[in-house]
């Protein structure tokens, strides 16, 4: 008898011994199994539950789980050369591409080779989650009464309550439509905002999918700078001269990737900057939960400070939680709120209300705030085990204060270097790192990467990646690569 780690081992090695049984014979019951395997129960589950996925087996409530009869031989591929002329029928006088680049955003989303050590990632390691939190959470939301009914387009009143007190000042649960996560809500409030074909300002760098989001909708992201305290007043209010923009989407807090935080002075000179071009703030407060132990006190959001409903508020519980968990919300004062409501009913009916049971049952519990405090101390001691590597193993580079909230380090290489070269390298060393070009809706100033040391199980895997780009990119004193 030996052991098996993971349901996927132990359902190989259940495929393998299949053929010693006849079609329709049964299996060995999951007691056995657990027993001869010396796996739990769970894992027998999960593994039988893969064969069952692959057709290979049939389970039978009561009775147990016996060989399936093989599948009958694939049916012979169709042609389909005919799409390659349909699909590129689009012509340069559509406003709304029917295509879309979404290379930027999948970098985040693709898991990389067996062995690579992840600091692409830009969600949080498994062993982050508060996953025994949001299971206890799911169990108890769908024992709630009318758990499976269908809820309020707007979302649940409880938690759209619960998300105004978290955005703050005069926001109230009337103000909030609960979403599908922050990207649903970003594309929400562009689609609501921006008619195609328009002009959409943006910081530089940038999220990428915000990018891609505005022109799959047809829209022009025109770049705002960025230096370590924001975005550029002066830049942005020359920004919406120029192009008459109606739109300007932010991240104030912790902004991604910089990690920059909006200074106060320019806080409410963005919002009036934008208030005299009659023109929305949509402030994407994607990092409040991800603040490190060090931060210093949050400053309110910028919706919190806004009586003349010109910020569109977006927060989402996915980057503190788990990337399965898309519940986010939009909080927007005024007639536009009606516009926004109307626009997600259209694409999505509402939110699924177990989903939004098992948030509200999450962030009630005495253990969210206990995670919040573990993620905390958890990315300030990761953020700090990174950059101290880098300095010992790459001494050439240099860093800027590191960022207080947040999940990555924004490197700049040196002028000229091959952005595309660097990040090979690092993948041939074992390390998947994030492009910079991306991150920009123009032509970027520099060759950049985004380390990200959210995605990795440990600390020691960030010190383990610094030593495997300095032996993978070789020597890097003579043209070396600077952050910033």
């Amino acid at each position: 008898m030996y052991e098996r780690s993971s349901a996927a081992e132990l359902a190989e090695s259940l495929k393998s011994e299949l053929n010693r049984y006849s079609v329709g014979g049964k299996l060995p019951s999951s007691r056995a199994l657990v027993e001869h395997y010396r796996v739990s129960p769970v894992t027998v589950s999960r593994a039988l539950a893969l064969l069952a996925a692959e057709g290979l087996v049939v389970t039978r409530p009561g009775a147990g789980v016996f060989r399936a009869r093989p599948r009958s031989a694939e049916p012979a591929s169709g042609d389909t050369s005919w799409q390659e002329v349909t699909l590129s029928g689009e012509g340069a006088g559509d406003v709304v591409p029917r295509s879309v680049d979404a290379s930027g955003v999948l970098v985040s989303l693709a898991a990389p080779p067996s062995g690579v050590i992840e600091l692409n990632s830009g969600y949080l390691h498994p062993s982050l989650q508060p996953e025994r939190a949001m299971a206890a959470a799911l169990a108890r939301a769908g024992r709630r009464p009318g758990a499976w009914s269908r809820p309020p387009v707007e979302g649940l009143p409880e938690l759209r309550d619960w998300f105004a007190r978290e955005i703050g000042g005069a926001v109230s649960a009337a103000d909030v439509l609960v979403t599908a996560g922050g990207q649903s809500a970003l594309t929400t409030a562009l689609r609501a905002l921006a008619p195609p074909g328009a002009p959409i300002l943006v910081e530089s760098p940038t999220y990428p999918g915000l990018l891609a989001i505005a022109r799959a909708s047809g829209c022009r992201p025109v770049p705002v700078p960025v230096d370590a305290e924001g975005v550029r007043p002066e830049l942005l209010a020359a920004a919406f001269e120029a192009t008459g923009a109606r739109v300007f989407v932010c991240q104030p807090l912790f902004q991604n990737p910089t990690g920059a935080v909006l200074a106060a002075a320019r806080r409410t000179e963005v919002v009036r900057i934008a208030r005299a071009a009659g023109a929305f703030v949509v402030e994407d407060d994607y990092a409040r939960n991800l603040a490190h132990e060090d931060a210093d006190p949050l400053p309110a959001t910028l919706a919190a400070d806004d009586a003349d409903g010109v910020v569109v508020h977006v927060r989402s519980l996915t980057k503190a939680t788990s990337p399965s968990l898309r519940v986010g919300a939009l909080a927007a004062r005024g007639p536009v709120l009606d516009r926004l409501r109307a626009i997600q009913v259209v694409d999505s009916f509402f939110v699924s209300r177990p989903l939004q049971e098992a948030a509200l049952e999450l962030v009630g519990a005495p253990a969210w705030p206990r995670h919040l405090r573990a993620v905390a101390a958890e990315l300030r001691h990761r953020r700090d085990v990174l950059a101290g590597a880098l300095r010992r193993e790459l001494p050439a580079l240099t860093l800027p204060q590191p960022p207080s909230g947040g999940y990555q380090l924004w490197l700049r290489l040196a002028d000229g270097a091959d952005e595309a070269a660097f990040v090979a390298s690092a993948l041939r060393a074992g390390v998947a790192v994030a492009p910079g070009r991306p991150y920009f809706g123009a032509e970027p100033p520099g060759p950049h990467v985004r380390l990200s040391f959210a995605g990795v199980a440990g600390a020691g895997e960030l010190t383990e990646a610094a030593q495997r780009l300095r032996s993978g990119l070789g020597p890097t004193r003579d043209a070396a690569p600077q952050f910033g």
